[in-house]
């Protein structure tokens, strides 16, 4: 018997503006602070005030990363479009380009969303799947355009998923001893020396070939997992209005995608008890942090967000730039999650140089890998880091 999926809610709505949610008030360095340390992203211009000040900014600027924060959904609304019965989602990938206006608390993001299309293919995860992908533009309350984001999203039939267990044996649960923990730890460590005063490289002193300093980040835990789902300001009570493009008939808004059981938001039950929509206490993230929850689509044990993959992509490239550079362009697939009791390695090597390149400024060419303690790809992408001349 073929296993398909009702896509019968999703093909009218390709192509067309995307609502979604706004934040009521505008970010404060709180909530930057709040969120590099979810990410694990020890960079003291993003929380250390004093160091801060002392900087070329004068105060404490968000990282790039932060665009992903400050939208709702953590980014995926306009790639998650249309109701699928009993369906369930994950990050494919994401690409950002940024644009040069930084964030700095106090600056309110608003945001376009507009839903571009899918494909449909056949994987050993979950059978019949979709790949959907949408795009945001992301801009600041001066008009000034600070990025655009493609979002992939992962749609399956989360039935099938879960009988395949596709992940039960290709993924299996690693064991630490205290002297491999050492060795994670004295890794991360390195890497937050590497360049903590922020010295950016200039064009001309980076060579191809040369190769970035890893990051480790992890084990991952629960705790880890549900700092970063807090992390995002979304999921904060209250902390959104529901926003609707003009002019579009019948807008995605806040509809059920068709998450399978009890996955679901409950939109009116949240207006009395707001854990019904928060989305990790009851909603689709619930999986992340509950390994019978995450059995049910798939996953054999808690796992990690696509969101944050890709911030800390965005970071590691940042970190190695230092306050002069700048992060242009990152295209990144997502090939495996980052599970429970997983480390996270980063390692990235210059592959080119453009001195005059489509953004009009010098920038190095870098292709970036994320992969696990078992050598397993969790991310493959390239990217583009400004860089003065």
């Amino acid at each position: 018997m073929t296993t398909e999926m009702d896509l019968s809610d999703v093909d009218p709505r390709v192509g067309v503006l995307v609502g979604g949610a706004e934040p009521w008030e505008p970010p404060t360095a709180t909530d930057v602070r709040r969120w590099v340390m979810a990410m694990d992203y020890a960079n003291p211009l993003h929380y250390d005030e004093e160091f801060a000040q002392a900087s070329r900014f004068g105060r404490i600027v968000a990282p790039q990363s932060f665009a992903a924060c400050i939208d709702y959904g953590h980014g995926v609304r306009p790639s998650v479009v249309g109701h699928i019965p009993g369906s369930h989602m994950i990050f494919g990938g994401e690409e950002w380009w940024f644009y040069g206006p930084r964030i700095f608390p106090g600056d309110r993001i608003d945001h376009e969303r507009i839903f571009q299309g899918y494909k449909l293919a056949e994987t050993k995860f979950a059978g019949p799947t979709m790949f959907s992908y949408g795009d945001t533009f992301h801009t600041n309350q001066r008009g000034d355009q600070i990025a655009k984001t493609r979002m992939t999203a992962i749609r399956y039939l989360a039935a099938e998923a879960e009988k395949r267990e596709f992940y039960r044996e290709a993924a299996p649960a690693p064991s630490w001893t205290p002297e491999a923990r050492a060795d994670v730890a004295r890794t991360r460590l390195d890497w937050i020396k590497s360049n903590r005063e922020g010295r950016t490289p200039h064009f001309d002193e980076v060579q191809t070939g040369d190769r970035l300093p890893r990051r480790a980040i992890g084990p991952h835990s629960i705790e880890s997992l549900t700092t970063e789902y807090r992390a995002f300001i979304f999921n904060a009570w209250g902390a959104f209005r529901w926003v609707a493009p003009e002019g579009v008939e019948d807008p995605w808004i806040n509809q059920s995608a068709g998450w399978v059981g009890d996955f679901a938001y409950d939109w009116e039950a949240a207006e009395i008890d707001p854990r019904e929509g928060d989305g990790l206490y009851v909603g689709p993230s619930r999986g992340h942090t509950d390994v019978s929850r995450g059995e049910q689509v798939g996953m054999p044990r808690a796992y990690g967000y696509g969101a944050s993959m890709g911030a800390w992509t965005t970071d590691y490239l940042s970190y190695w730039a230092g306050h002069e550079g700048y992060v242009r362009h990152v295209n990144s697939q997502f090939r495996a999650p980052a599970f429970e009791k997983d480390v996270a390695y980063l390692d990235a090597e210059v592959i080119g140089k453009l001195r005059d390149s489509d953004f009009g400024v010098p920038v190095v060419e870098l292709r970036v890998v994320m992969t696990n303690q078992d050598g397993v790809e969790l991310t493959r992408g390239t990217a583009e880091v400004e860089l003065p001349s």
